[in-house]
């Protein structure tokens, strides 16, 4: 029989989340075998990830880094589990602030290299945790990288990362800030599918004709009413939070927004 070290022990732990003694006997009654390991743990009930990877995880914590080392790279990384008070934990905030880090720093491949940690925290914390969504942006010649985090109850909740080409590091700071409150689903108008414009110029033309609307001048209203819609889901068409006065495209002047990205708890 092949002999059991503690690193195959380990091994399997953390991908079953079943106790180090059951792991050893699974070893022991497979030969060694891993396949035969897990699934020898799982027709006696102890296995515990597989469990706990079929219950909800709703709930999580988020980070952006930005690293400005003269080729601006910047990464949101969302790790998920069931409850926030295991999302605000320390050591949950500690590991997707780290995992946010080495995907801005080196890609997203290169959170394939935690995945051991993470499988480690879901014995630890007792939890259904996994990766969430990623973004991850490299500016290009002339653009920088701005980022906001949201915190609540000790975790990042609401992350933004946007990218202004021909703009200072403050605008794109300010227009990060606006997005996450805004929640904006689009850059620009053209933006949007051509599908879910026309199923929402029906139903604004349903609604209006349902309030007695007149209707000669059904086509104004139904245009008014998206206008309107545009400016709540198109981040160029809306007011800028700070000052309503001031829409997103006076603010940016002679600056563009190539591309923004939001990742928000439970969203």
């Amino acid at each position: 029989m092949a002999e059991i070290s503690a690193k195959d022990i380990g091994v399997l732990r953390r991908a079953t989340g079943a106790g180090i003694l059951d792991c050893k006997e699974a070893l022991e009654a497979t030969g060694g075998d891993f396949d035969a390991a897990v699934q020898w743990l799982r027709e006696k009930g102890l296995d515990q990830a597989g469990k706990r990877s079929e219950r909800e995880n709703s709930e999580g914590a988020v980070s952006v880094v930005v690293l400005g080392d003269g080729r601006q790279r910047g990464a949101i990384v969302e790790l998920k589990c069931e409850t926030d008070f295991v999302a605000k934990s320390a050591e949950f905030v500690t590991l997707v602030d780290k995992l946010a880090t080495a995907c801005a720093t080196d890609g997203t491949s290169a959170l394939a290299a935690h995945a051991d940690e993470v499988d480690s925290l879901k014995v630890t914390l007792k939890e259904n945790i996994a990766l969430g969504r990623v973004e991850r942006f490299e500016a290009a010649e002339g653009s920088v990288l701005g980022s906001y985090l949201h915190i609540q109850a000790d975790r990042g909740v609401n992350a933004v990362l946007v990218e202004v080409g021909g703009g200072s590091q403050k605008l794109a700071h300010d227009l990060a800030v606006h997005i996450a409150f805004t929640r904006p689903d689009y850059l620009r108008v053209e933006d949007v599918p051509a599908e879910v414009v026309a199923t929402e110029r029906k139903t604004i033309e349903a609604k209006s004709r349902n309030e007695g609307k007149p209707e000669a001048a059904m086509d104004k209203i139904v245009e008014g009413r998206l206008r309107g819609w545009y400016k709540e889901r198109c981040l160029l068409e809306q007011d800028y939070v700070k000052d309503e006065k001031t829409t997103i495209k006076q603010l940016l002047g002679d600056a563009t927004v190539v591309r923004f990205a939001q990742v928000e708890i439970a969203a």
